[in-house]
Parts: structure tokens; sequence; C-alpha cells
């Protein structure tokens, strides 16, 4: 492993702030999705994709990446396009909350967000660069599932407007007898 990765990657949790760490670090490993995209005149597409969760920067942070669909490099996705980017996710002890900021190149899309447990929930919420305010939920969450919301609504709209919707299963690990 490269100085880089090794420096970048951590086993586990930083112990400082381990409980509220775990908000996200539950979601560390390995998964399979199917993203449905909704698009304003109520067209839909679903491609499946996959995603993956780690610790990073000593355990203070959750880094993960996604990429949709799967194989990268497929055709474009039609309305929401190939994703391939990552989160990185800091617990900030200061708003007791989460610093969020998504990086997706290929698309030119950065979002920054606040992100808060919301019941049995994650909310994360922002805005764009147009002003038009954003609202990613983790919600259905199990050990091995979960259920992803990406939501905008702009200043003129009373409601927020479903965009994304991911169902996430985790990989099962492989043992050396599977074949």
């Amino acid at each position: 492993m490269s100085d880089f990765a090794r420096l970048l990657h951590a086993s586990g949790p930083h112990p400082e702030h381990e409980a509220a760490l775990r908000l996200y670090g539950r979601f560390v490993g390995d998964w399979n999705s199917e993203i449905t995209v909704h698009a304003p005149d109520g067209a839909r597409h679903t491609a499946i994709g996959e995603i993956h969760f780690g610790w990073v920067l000593e355990g203070r942070a959750i880094q993960d990446v996604w990429i949709i669909p799967r194989p990268a490099g497929s055709p474009a996705f039609p309305i929401a396009g190939n994703w391939y980017g990552t989160t990185l996710r800091v617990y900030d002890p200061a708003i007791d909350a989460w610093r969020i900021s998504w990086f997706d190149p290929g698309r030119r899309v950065f979002r920054q967000q606040i992100g808060r447990p919301r019941g049995n929930d994650i909310v994360q919420e922002g805005t764009t660069e147009s002003g038009e305010l954003t609202r990613w939920s983790f919600t259905e969450i199990t050990d091995d599932s979960f259920r992803w919301l990406g939501e905008a609504k702009s200043a003129a709209a009373q409601d927020f407007r479903l965009m994304v919707e991911v169902k996430a299963r985790r990989r099962k690990a492989m043992t050396p007898a599977d074949p």
C-alpha cells in the first residue's frame, strides 16, 4: 500500500468521539445499489450501482465512493448522468453535527451539507450554487440495507421534489468456500 493510502485509511473510529462517529460508521463496507432517478415530468430511470464506505483521517471521518451506473464508464444514465464521486463526512463536535462535502468531478457537481440524526434517519441539508435547497436522507437503515433519498426545492416551491432514490444492500463477505 502506498504511503498516501496507508495514511488516508483508518481501521476504525477515533476514540475521542467514537459514539458520534458511529452515525455514519455503520455504513463502512461495500454495497450494491439500485438507483431510480425521477424526472420533473414523472419519467423514471433505474440503474445498478455500487457504494463503498471507509474510515479515513485517523478514524475522524468517513469517506465514501458512489459509482452509478456500474460498471463505471457505461453509457450516460438518463436525467442524473453517471456518478463517480466521493463524499467526505467529518463530525464537528462544536455543532454536534457532520460537515459533508460531495465531489463528482465528472459531472462538475460539488455540494456542502450539514448532517444530523432525525429519529431513526440521517438527514443532510444544504444549498446549491443556484440557491436550491437540498435534502439527502438515509432512511430505513438496517445492518444490511438502507434507502437514500435525494431531494431538492427551489425558492418558489412549497415542497421538496424527489430526484433520486437509492436502495442499497450490503455485499456479503466472501469466504474461501464461496465460488
